[in-house]
C-alpha cells in the first residue's frame, strides 16, 4: 500500500511553492473557493496518473506566467520509501522519475500508485457526453491492468491511422479490412474488460446509493457497446459505406457509454441534483472498493468538496464506512471547517489539518 508522506509543488496551477507532510491516515485541506484546495488534489492525482483530473491538457495546469511546473512525491510503499518526479515543461516531454530512475514510457507508471478522486466536477459522468464516461471507465481500469491499458492505446493507435485513411475518398477497401482485422482482437478484449468491470460496479454502486438515499430509489449501470452486436469486424462491415461517406469510424469501442438508471429510467432526465450527486458519491465509492479488491489493499482516496449538497449524517456514515479498520490515506476538502472537524474528528485521532490562502499552505 502506498502512503503520500510529502509532496512539494512548484508552478502548478495557482501554487507557486509549497512543501507539505501528510499524516498516513486522514488530511483534511480547508479554505474558501479559489485558494488552492483543489488543486492540490489535482497534484495528488497528477503524480499518481501522469495527468490532470480535470484538464487533457497539460498547459491549464502552468501557473499563471509560467512555462513548466514540478511535482515530487515521497511514498512510504509497504515499508520502503520511494520518490515520484515529474517535471512538464510547455512544448517539452514530461520527465517522469521513481527514485531517480526515468520511465521508459509514461505509461508504465499508471497503477504503481492507486487513487480515487471524487470531486464537483464528477457531474459531468452524468451531464456530459459518453466521451466523459469512457475516460472513466479507462482511467479505472487502466490502473488496474496493464494489459487493458496497452490495448486499449493501441486500438487508439490504429483508430486514427484508420480514419486518415478514411478522410481519403479512394480508401483502398482491402487495406481498410487489414486495419479492422488489426484492431478486432484489441477491441474484444477491452470489450470483455469494460462488460465485467461494469457487471460488478453496478450492484456496488447500487448498496451505496441505499446508504445515502435511505432506500427510496434503485440505481443501476447498463453497458452499451457495438460490440454488443458482434465482433468489430462484422460491426465496421455493416458501416463500411457509412465511414465511407462521412470520412471516418462510425462504430466501434470509441462509441462505448454508460448508462445510469435510477427506477430504470436515465438519471440525467429523471435525478434531482441532490439524487444525481448521490449517485457519483455512490458511484466513485463502489470505485474505491473494487480498486481495494483488485488489489488486495486500499487506493490513496482523495474527496475534493464532497459534503456540499449531502445530507451530513450520511456522508458521515459513508466515510466511517470506507474508514474502517482496513482503509487506506484520505485526502479531503471542504469550505467549512467547522464542519469538517465535526465528521472527521467522530472517525479518527489520528488525522492532519491544512489551511490554504492563495496557494499557501499551512498546517494547523
Amino acid at each position: 500500500m502506498a502512503i503520500l508522506k510529502k509532496i512539494v509543488v512548484q508552478d502548478f496551477r495557482n501554487i507557486a511553492l509549497a512543501e507539505l507532510v501528510f499524516s498516513p491516515n486522514i488530511n483534511c485541506i480547508c479554505g474558501n473557493n479559489g485558494e488552492g484546495k483543489t488543486n492540490l488534489m489535482d497534484a495528488i492525482y497528477y503524480l499518481s496518473m501522469t495527468k490532470s483530473a480535470f484538464s487533457a491538457s497539460d498547459r491549464y495546469s502552468f501557473r499563471y506566467g509560467t512555462d513548466a511546473f514540478a511535482l515530487a512525491g515521497t511514498y512510504d510503499i509497504d515499508g520502503t520509501e520511494s520518490l515520484v518526479t515529474i517535471q512538464v515543461r510547455e512544448g517539452g516531454e514530461k520527465r517522469l522519475k521513481r527514485d531517480d530512475k526515468p520511465y521508459a514510457r509514461v505509461s508504465e507508471h499508471i497503477g504503481e500508485l492507486p487513487i480515487v478522486m471524487v470531486s464537483p466536477a464528477d457531474t459531468s459522468l452524468v451531464s456530459e457526453s459518453g466521451e466523459e464516461r469512457r475516460r472513466f471507465i479507462n482511467a479505472v481500469l487502466s490502473q488496474m491492468d496493464r494489459a487493458y491499458l496497452s490495448d486499449i492505446q493501441q486500438y487508439n493507435r490504429l483508430l486514427l491511422q484508420r480514419n486518415r485513411l478514411l478522410k481519403d475518398a479512394g480508401a483502398d477497401p482491402d487495406l481498410l479490412a487489414v486495419f479492422d482485422g488489426r484492431m478486432a482482437g484489441f477491441a474484444g478484449r477491452v470489450w470483455q474488460a469494460r462488460r465485467r468491470f461494469c457487471e460488478d460496479l453496478s450492484p456496488v454502486v447500487a448498496d451505496f446509493y441505499r446508504m445515502l438515499s435511505g432506500g427510496r430509489e434503485a440505481v443501476s449501470i447498463r453497458y452499451v457497446s457495438d460490440l454488443d452486436k458482434g465482433t468489430l469486424e462484422e460491426v465496421f462491415a455493416s458501416h463500411r459505406e457509412k465511414d465511407r461517406i462521412f470520412g471516418y469510424t462510425t462504430s466501434g469501442i470509441q462509441r462505448d457509454d454508460l448508462v445510469f438508471l435510477m427506477d430504470g429510467h436515465p438519471i440525467r432526465r429523471c435525478g434531482s441534483q441532490g439524487q444525481q450527486k448521490s449517485f457519483l458519491v455512490s458511484l466513485k465509492f463502489a470505485q474505491y472498493e473494487l480498486m481495494k479488491k483488485g488489489y488486495g489493499f486500499p487506493p490513496m482516496l482523495l474527496l475534493d468538496d464532497v459534503f456540499d449538497k449531502l445530507d451530513m449524517d450520511r456522508i458521515s456514515n459513508l466515510l466511517s464506512l470506507v474508514a474502517g479498520q482496513d482503509f487506506g490515506q484520505i485526502f479531503i476538502t471542504d469550505s467549512n471547517k467547522v464542519r469538517m472537524q465535526g465528521i472527521v474528528d467522530r472517525i479518527t485521532d489520528d488525522r492532519a489539518y491544512f489551511e490554504t490562502v492563495g496557494g499557501n499552505f499551512t498546517r494547523v
